[in-house]
């Protein structure tokens, strides 16, 4: 009797231990972490020497103010705590711009409810985008106020930007359209002003896959 008794003592341990177990295997081998990387953790390359000479540690976006299409100067401070898409682009371009832009629309719409995205399009054609062209463009392409900024800003500090800040090749047409060199790319910097990723903005996939990598910046699981 007192054996038969130990013996349903164990089965009922067992059985209480039954939950415990599958906790304990969740938690340590149903983890779903994103590996979402860190750009130039140890600096930019600077081979030609045209930007300013930094260090060898974690790059950030550096400071800059510019003016959005309502007027209003934006640039580096308002990105803190937040996650901001980025691309480079010209009201005038006959050729990626359109496609990168119809995409961005939907990167728009995606989290046009979500208050710590934004998105950032930065104009390398200054002399002609002035606030008002791009307020026009902005209409056009449905940008929320507030959400989607369309930027304008000095010529010489706006090529810096783009080639030291955001690490993209980008060169002066000097009012040509057709002459006009930029990326393609979408970049994703995070809220502390880190780069995280560079998708194709002519590639329907490459931007949901931005998309998708925002979404796991916003809930903690790609730092």
């Amino acid at each position: 009797m007192r054996g038969l008794r130990l013996l349903q003592g164990m089965v009922l341990v067992c059985i209480l231990l039954i939950p415990v177990l599958i906790f304990m295997f969740l938690r340590g081998f149903g983890k779903n972490e994103y590996d979402l990387p860190v750009f130039f953790e140890k600096g930019v390359d600077n081979p030609f020497l045209e930007c300013p000479i930094g260090d060898t540690t974690q790059h950030f976006i550096p400071d800059f103010t510019f003016t959005n299409q309502e007027g209003k100067a934006v640039g580096r401070k308002e990105m803190e705590g937040k996650v901001t898409i980025v691309d480079f682009f010209f009201t005038s371009c006959p050729s990626i711009c359109p496609v990168m832009s119809r995409e961005m629309e939907r990167v728009n719409d995606m989290f046009r409810d979500e208050p710590n995205v934004q998105i950032m399009s930065i104009s390398i054609d200054p002399e002609y985008d002035t606030p008002e062209i791009l307020k026009s463009y902005a209409d056009e392409h449905n940008a929320i106020t507030g959400k989607w900024h369309f930027l304008t800003g000095p010529k010489d500090l706006t090529y810096q930007l783009a080639r030291c800040g955001f690490v993209l090749p980008t060169l002066d047409g000097n009012g040509v359209p057709d002459d006009f060199v930029h990326s393609d790319k979408f970049i994703l910097v995070d809220e502390l002003g880190r780069i995280r990723g560079y998708y194709s903005g002519t590639n329907r996939e490459d931007v949901d896959l931005l998309m998708l990598e925002t979404k796991v910046l916003l809930y903690g699981k790609g730092n």
